[in-house]
């Protein structure tokens, strides 16, 4: 028997369905606020992320499915969104009419790490980006989004956790003060962070190791060391989710894995599956466009999570698989033709219904209407044949009447409109 490759997974019906729902609620909240669609593909040039994600950071050094193709170009599979959505708005000088642009986008990555619990090497994102707006407004915007779309699906004891980076102007001083505590506590740092500290040292106070977070402690703060446009631009940020009415915690371990984010940082987190956990995390990255060959344009986004976030929304038990609003339990060769032909006119017009192709009995074909949880059940036999009208009955009063053929169609579409 042949397997799922280690990491990746199936979603089942009865799973896929919560997808769906997260998808349709997403998509009409992004576009309520004026985002538009854009579908990118899975494989881009490898240049592409090592420049701009970074080539020191763990997902180009370690975690990017990469690959020559048969030229020996090598190829990746995408990691993560954003670089490549900045690749095409700079490729296609989607500035030229108007730099502002509001996209969203739904779909695949991946990258080779140790899966887990909730994270797979094809994981799925929902990324969000605004480029061509430089106020920190806009990034309270994509906050208030994030916090929205968790009402809306139910994710409970949700808070938004902000930081600074500060900017290539403040962010040298603070690393410097970083590096010199860091030699402090070296000694108690795992090896990932030892290997961190001199080439990304801002990536060693997200380390999740226990000994390392305690070491970290009193580590310091970046806030102290903003220069006067990025303290504004956070005073900002602050201000604006206030009024905004958006709950959110001051963290300064908050930092992000890839080179392109600068000054505001964030995550939404949640209490849903246990301890406190990222569901969504992004930021600003000002720099980005103008790297990929662009003019210098201002951006900020953030990618959710998608497969942590449909096992939370799955967990509040809301989602059921759609229920037929009719199936058809038809005895005999004549019937099932009959039948068969009822479905097909059903379902051109939006109604949902199910037959039995086996032959079954008709107990056998009422216990499969009620493991379905159908509202009605045409039944259809010689007699009905004979006298041109099909038995129609309700599951819940178990009342019946009799409806002549040409008129069956209709009269189920109606019932079904009801519910």
């Amino acid at each position: 028997m042949i397997q799922l490759i280690k990491g990746f997974k199936d979603i089942l019906p009865g799973e896929v369905e919560t997808w769906q729902r997260v998808e349709r609620v997403a998509r009409t909240l992004f576009e309520d606020f004026g985002f538009k669609e854009i579908r990118i593909p899975i494989m881009e040039k490898t240049e592409l992320f090592a420049r701009s994600i970074g080539e020191d950071t763990d997902i180009v050094e370690k975690e990017m499915y990469t690959f020559p193709d048969r030229k020996g170009d090598l190829i990746t599979l995408r990691p993560e969104a954003t670089a490549s959505i900045c690749r095409s708005y700079v490729q296609h000088k989607l500035y030229a009419q108007d730099p502002v642009r509001k996209f969203y986008t739904i779909g695949p990555m991946f990258r080779r790490e140790r899966p887990q619990k909730g994270r797979y090497r094809q994981f799925y994102q929902i990324n969000v980006e605004i480029f061509g707006i430089a106020s920190a407004r806009v990034d309270a915007e994509l906050i208030l989004l994030l916090t929205i779309l968790c009402q809306r699906l139910g994710v409970q004891d949700v808070a938004a956790h902000i930081n600074s980076l500060g900017c290539p102007e403040c962010r040298p001083d603070f690393k410097t003060s970083l590096l010199k505590y860091i030699d402090t506590v070296a000694d108690q740092l795992c090896s990932d962070c030892l290997r961190r500290k001199d080439r990304n040292p801002l990536r060693v106070l997200d380390c999740k190791v226990p000994t390392c977070r305690e070491a970290m402690t009193d580590a310091p703060s970046i806030i102290d060391c903003l220069c006067n446009i990025c303290d504004t631009e956070f005073k900002t940020l602050q201000s604006t989710l206030s009024r905004l009415d958006v709950h959110y915690v001051m963290d300064k371990r908050l930092v992000r894995g890839l080179d392109y984010y600068t000054r505001a940082t964030f995550e939404i987190q949640t209490g849903s599956l246990g301890a406190q956990s990222a569901v969504a995390g992004g930021g600003r990255y000002d720099g980005l466009v103008k790297l990929l060959g662009g003019p210098d344009t201002p951006a900020t986004g953030f990618a959710i999570g998608f497969d942590r976030l449909a096992e939370i929304v799955q967990m509040q038990g809301d989602d059921r698989q759609r229920r037929p609003d009719v199936y058809i339990a038809a005895m005999g060769e004549q019937s099932q033709s009959l039948a068969f032909d009822w479905v097909c006119q059903l379902g051109r017009q939006g109604c949902y219904s199910e037959m039995d192709h086996q032959g079954r009995s008709l107990k056998s074909q009422m216990k499969r209407a009620n493991r379905l949880d159908a509202p009605y059940v045409v039944m259809l036999g010689e007699n009905e044949l004979n006298s041109g009208a099909a038995v129609l009955r309700n599951m819940t009063t178990k009342d019946q009447i009799d409806i002549p053929f040409d008129q069956l169609v209709q009269a189920v579409i109606e019932r079904s409109q009801k519910k």
